[in-house]
């Protein structure tokens, strides 16, 4: 018997025996019929009416081809699986199918360097934010293809910062916003990078090695006390898009204070205060301190 500390259980397909199950027209129109379907599990019938396919032997073959994998059969019928549900997400974010083209367009806000106007650009399924002036970068970050469906620039700048405050949040937490596994941090302090600050945050996933790369400061979005600082001020700090706060896109407002043990502070100013921010080399705040608070 197994004790309750045994992990869990593996049973590992190849991948490219996964892949190819799925390399069917109809196997994916069975996938996107359960997807769509409103009630769960679907009976074997009502599946094959939702389908495209006349012949209920064929219908039947492919079905079991899904069926462990990306499908769960039950006494009531037919699941998706979490795997199945992923392959549909997959497809309808374009994430396999879809190539835009889209224009760059102007954003809120200005250069924190030089007060230019930003633009965004949207290239390899990566969004990125820049000066228009001087160039400086105010950020890069993935944002598939699906996030700009039915958008107009406005909503998709906006839907591109809430995405970045979560990809954050879940990273700096240590988990992988791609797949859940354990996402490791550490603090690089090489020449300035894509996001055109030297002291930053490398979130690298130790399952499927997704990667991302922060200023220090951004991790501190969904911090409580940068927020209630804020609030003092009669500010919403979730509505203030991220390139918009010096404190999340330069290097000025970041310092290393002290190498052993690593310890890092943030300065955050509004008005006439400023807060500062202490962490360590987990980015978990250790301490905070308001000058020029009355």
């Amino acid at each position: 018997m197994s004790s309750m500390t045994d992990g869990p259980s593996e049973s590992n397909v190849p991948p490219a025996e996964a892949l190819s199950v799925i390399a069917n027209e109809t196997r994916l129109d069975i996938l996107e019929a359960l997807w769509r379907a409103e009630d769960r599990p679907v009976r074997f019938s009502e599946l094959f009416d939702r389908v495209d396919l006349e012949d209920s032997a064929q219908f039947n073959y492919h079905l079991k081809q899904l069926t462990d994998q990306f499908v769960a059969k039950s006494e009531e019928g037919y699941d998706l699986r979490f795997a199945g549900g992923q392959v549909i997400r997959a497809i309808r974010t374009g994430t396999f199918t879809r190539q835009p083209n889209i224009d760059p367009f102007d954003v809120q806000g200005s250069c924190t360097r030089c007060g230019g106007p930003l633009v965004a650009v949207y290239d390899d399924e990566q969004l990125s934010i820049a000066c228009d002036d001087c160039d400086k970068a105010h950020g890069q970050y993935p944002f598939p293809p699906g996030g700009l469906a039915d958008r107009t620039p406005d909503e998709i700048a906006q839907a591109f910062d809430e995405r970045v405050r979560h990809l954050h949040c879940l990273a700096a937490d240590g988990v992988c916003p791609v797949c859940s596994g354990r996402m490791e941090t550490t603090i690089e302090r090489e020449e300035p990078c894509c996001l055109d600050v030297s002291v930053r945050a490398e979130h690298v996933c130790q399952q499927c090695r997704h990667e991302l790369c922060s200023p220090v400061g951004l991790v501190l979005l969904d911090e409580t006390r940068v927020a209630s600082f804020y609030d003092d001020h009669g500010i919403s700090l979730t509505d203030r898009p991220y390139w918009t706060l010096p404190w999340c896109v330069d290097d000025e407002y970041t310092a290393v204070e002290s190498e052993e043990p690593l310890t890092i502070s943030v300065r955050i100013p509004v008005g006439s205060e400023e807060l500062h921010v202490t962490l360590d080399e987990e980015l978990t705040v250790t301490e905070t301190a308001c000058i020029g608070c009355s």
